[in-house]
């Protein structure tokens, strides 16, 4: 039997390698476009983020390897060009001759697998924008991000790969954005309030979500500098285009293929239409395995699974392939998301009464190290109580819940079929009853009626606006609910009728259930438990005018919201101008938030920040959502690095630096680089173009000065009666001694204004530079900065010295004091010794591993 596969990658090379196995003699050829085959393409994400050291790791077999193992014939560089079924050949394209070779064959398999969507917009062929499917890809990637030392990226796509993409990007330093024309990130994967409860933790953690978003064109002069989108534009150094694929099917147009939106439709024996035509794989359309209905499932396990089972069937087993389920997981920074089976919306479009259950468990022993949660989503069919899906969040391995429930569905089971089942137990893996069945027997409870709730979704809807809100929390954190201590609950509650309206609220619903279970008891007949309560759901009681608590404003401050003394819960939100620089587009949004969620001023701080006066504590979360959404966010307070002021030197007469891009650099670096590093007290960075000292780097913990050092040449000095260059001096350093000009470099402050002004040319030559002051402060006490001995002559080394005596200050520091308490402690001759050196960067990881300043001892 002479077999023909066209791809190489998954489903291509497990089939050809099984077919081998079955039978030696059978005559198996691969044929694919690229050099590569077998590559690991669901790990190039981590390529990039260095997680993967090389190319060679990325590849599982190559070429001469795996023909060397299998006996298949790999012949790589061909593009099949034309399918001709009748005649049982295929056409293909020699890319190192740009020959055309024919292959026949007794059975063909389409393993073509798909391509990135490239979408029709202009700038996509700039220097700087990438796709992310072949190993070259990532390699192209990752050394244009090291080469450029580029700083901003943007992922146009918020499916799978390109939030894998966020994560690495930002773990190499970027600051990142995510754009996804979609109203939320990964669209038909996750339920809506899933996804947005992943899209608050990404944003959370430094990266940017911007959903309902369209990519319009991406700016540049031959290299990308801009992402235009119809929420504004966004600065990018490199962007990545992870907005979906399309099957390679094009070469199939005349082959009289059924095809359905590129797909190469096949049935259970992953058949086409065409005789001993077969495909698998990314370019092939399976079924659901649940509904039956048509379903494309580009994930690299089905193209596998696929592969193995058509190559059992050509070599004569009795099998089929049942379809897909979607099943998927994904890394974040921070936690992990998983999903298998049907989605809510999906469930009803296939016609399932449908019910839900959100639930957060224990993902292993509350008291073992490292315990953590699952937040799961639970879908059933209400009649049956049949299993139709799980969606599964936390920073554990959602893997396993996702994988039993893989087997539930596949088996159609109940959720009664989980009940005392034998899962295994220890502290350090899971909790004694197993987190998935004790997600199961919440549903059940609710499908009983023994629990009746609100699901987050209806919550956010308003369903549960006419409630009064009871919070039944160990520690009270609802601002105006009705404070509930459920050990205490022994009859009737003071003051609320057995028929009123209430939402009991937890942490998690289970103290929440709880105290459902007693009021029944009791004869309160309306009573909802908030699924997931305050871990998964922002909740809030309205109208409330009630003084806000001391541990509330606390955890604002960390968020930028500074209490406002006059009111009872109210703030001013500080709004993170990065470098004392916005767009108009950005301005608007800034009025806007202030008018819809505060009082509609806004005022501007000494360090060029904007606030945002007068936010009620309800519209804290909102405006921040407000912001986000168009790539701004709130900040700015605590004992860590503080945003960095600029004054305008890129555009002013006097400005010697850039200092719009250096204060940008710095920002990202160690505002958003270091943003959660505890230290002593606050941190304040400065940049000014000029000794003029416009925004007083020398009174910041730590200034950044542009410099131009004048070079007198002596021999073209003429000792004119009246010099120019001490004429032009604004300090009057300049003096003609002797008949030569003279400029005390102890006393110079290197404006560079003399540079160039003598008509014979002696003060034409200067040294441009950077000066770092460091131990400045204002406020209650004064301390003028002291300027480090050295003239820093590249942007690199002033980046490593900010970030020495970031680290220096964490490792040296004592809590409560502010930098320049630190400088005069040790001495400044002993910190400047310590900065001039690398000893503090080769501590870095100790030192920022380290448990200390967990209470600094910034107040605002």
């Amino acid at each position: 039997m002479k077999v023909l596969i066209i791809g190489g990658v998954a489903a291509g090379t497990k089939a050809a390698a099984k077919l081998k196995r079955m039978d030696r003699g059978m005559q198996v050829t691969l044929i694919t476009k690229d050099q590569d085959i077998s590559y690991a393409g669901c790990g190039l994400p981590y390529y990039v983020g260095g997680l993967i050291d090389t190319r060679e790791e990325l590849i599982v077999n190559t070429p001469a390897k795996f023909a060397g193992l299998t006996g298949v014939e790999v012949l790589t560089g061909r593009e099949a060009v034309k399918l001709d079924s009748t005649a049982k050949t295929v056409t293909a394209r020699n890319h190192a001759t740009g020959e055309e070779e024919h292959y026949t064959y007794d059975a063909c398999i389409l393993a073509t697998g798909a391509s990135p969507i490239v979408p029709p917009l202009p700038g996509m062929d700039l220097e700087g924008v990438f796709k992310l499917r072949t190993p070259d890809d990532a390699i192209g990637l990752r050394d244009y991000v090291k080469s450029t030392q580029a700083r901003r990226a943007v992922v146009v796509g918020g499916g799978f790969i390109g939030l894998e993409a966020a994560e690495n990007l930002q773990a190499q330093g970027l600051t990142v954005t995510v754009v996804d024309l979609a109203s939320q990130i990964m669209p038909n994967i996750f339920d809506p309030e899933m996804a947005e409860y992943v899209k608050r933790h990404l944003q959370s953690k430094g990266i940017r979500v911007l959903t309902g978003n369209p990519l319009e064109a991406i700016l540049g002069s031959g290299r990308v500098d801009a992402v235009k989108t119809g929420m504004g534009t966004l600065s990018a150094d490199v962007v990545v285009l992870s907005i979906g694929i399309k099957p390679n099917t094009a070469f199939l147009a005349d082959s009289g293929i059924e095809l359905f939106k590129g797909t190469v439709v096949v049935d259970e024996h992953l058949r086409t239409n065409l005789p001993d035509v077969y495909a698998a794989g990314d370019c092939a359309l399976v079924k659901n395995r649940l509904t039956g209905a048509p379903q494309w499932s580009a994930m690299g396990s089905s193209a596998n699974y696929e592969g193995r089972t058509l190559a059992q069937l050509l070599g004569g087993a009795e099998v089929r392939y049942p379809g897909a389920l979607g099943t998927g997981v994904v890394k974040l920074p921070g936690l992990n998301a998983g999903r298998t089976g049907l989605t809510e919306a999906a469930a009803k479009a296939a016609g399932y009464d449908v019910e839900t259950a959100l639930c957060v468990v224990d993902d292993k022993a509350h008291y073992y190290p490292g315990a953590g949660s699952f937040i799961v989503k639970l879908l059933a069919d209400r009649p049956t109580h049949k299993l139709l899906g799980i969606q599964v969040l936390g920073p554990g391995a959602v893997d396993k819940m996702v994988d039993i429930a893989v087997t539930g569905l596949s088996m159609g089971a109940k959720l009664e079929d989980f009940s005392n089942l034998d899962y295994a137990y220890a502290p350090p893996f899971s909790t004694a009853i197993h987190p998935f069945v004790q997600a199961a027997y919440i549903l059940l409870n609710k499908l009983s009626g023994a629990l009746e709730s609100f699901t987050p979704a209806q919550y956010a809807a308003g369903e549960a606006k006419d409630y009064t809100v009871l919070d039944v929390g160990l520690q009270p954190s609802i601002q105006g609910a009705v404070r509930i201590d459920l050990a205490s609950v022994n009859g009737p509650l003071e003051g609320l009728d057995k028929d009123a309206k209430l939402l009991l609220v937890c942490a998690k619903g289970k103290r929440g259930y709880f105290l459902q279970n007693r009021l029944k008891y009791f004869g309160y007949t309306n009573t909802r438990v908030l699924e997931g309560g305050t871990t998964f759901n922002q909740v809030r009681v309205a109208g409330v005018a009630a003084s806000v608590t001391p541990e509330q404003i606390t955890a604002v401050k960390a968020l930028g919201f500074l209490f406002d003394k006059r009111t009872p819960d109210k703030f001013n939100g500080r709004v993170i101008t990065r470098n004392g620089k916005i767009t108009a587009e950005e301005q608007k949004v800034i009025a806007e938030a202030a008018e819809r969620f505060g009082s509609g001023e806004v005022t501007m701080t000494t360090r060029l920040t904007l606030e945002i006066q007068g936010v009620p504590f309800e519209n804290i979360e909102p405006m921040r959502e407000f912001l986000a959404q168009h790539g701004l966010e709130t900040g700015g307070t605590g004992s860590q690095v503080r945003p960095v002021v600029s004054c305008k030197g890129t555009t002013c007469q006097y400005g010697l630096i850039d200092t719009f891009d250096l204060s940008q650099e710095i920002h990202e670096k160690f505002y958003e680089g270091y943003h959660g590093i505890k230290l002593p007290h606050k941190f304040k960075i400065a940049v000014g173009g000029c000794p003029n000292n416009c925004v007083k780097p020398d009174l910041n913990d730590l200034g950044v000065v542009g410099q131009r050092v004048p070079q007198v040449e002596l021999d073209k000095c003429r000792g004119c009666k009246v010099c120019q260059v001490e004429q032009v001096c604004p300090i009057h350093v300049a003096k003609v001694v002797d008949g030569k000009v003279v400029i005390d470099p102890n006393i110079c402050n290197h404006c560079g204004r003399c540079v160039g002004k003598c008509p014979f040319h002696a003060v034409d030559q200067s040294t441009n530079g950077y000066r770092i002051y460091i131990g400045g402060r204002w406020g209650k006490k004064v301390a003028q900065g002291l300027a480090l001995e050295k003239v820093f002559t590249s942007r690199e080394e002033v980046l490593a010295t900010i970030e020495k005596a970031i680290l220096l200050f964490r490792e040296q520091g004592i809590t409560g004091e502010r930098f320049a308490d630190t400088v005069a402690r040790l001495g400044f001759e002993n910190v400047q010794e310590q900065l001039l050196k690398d000893d503090l960067l080769s501590r870095k990881e100790e030192n920022l591993a380290a448990q200390k300043h967990l209470k600094g001892g910034a107040t605002c």
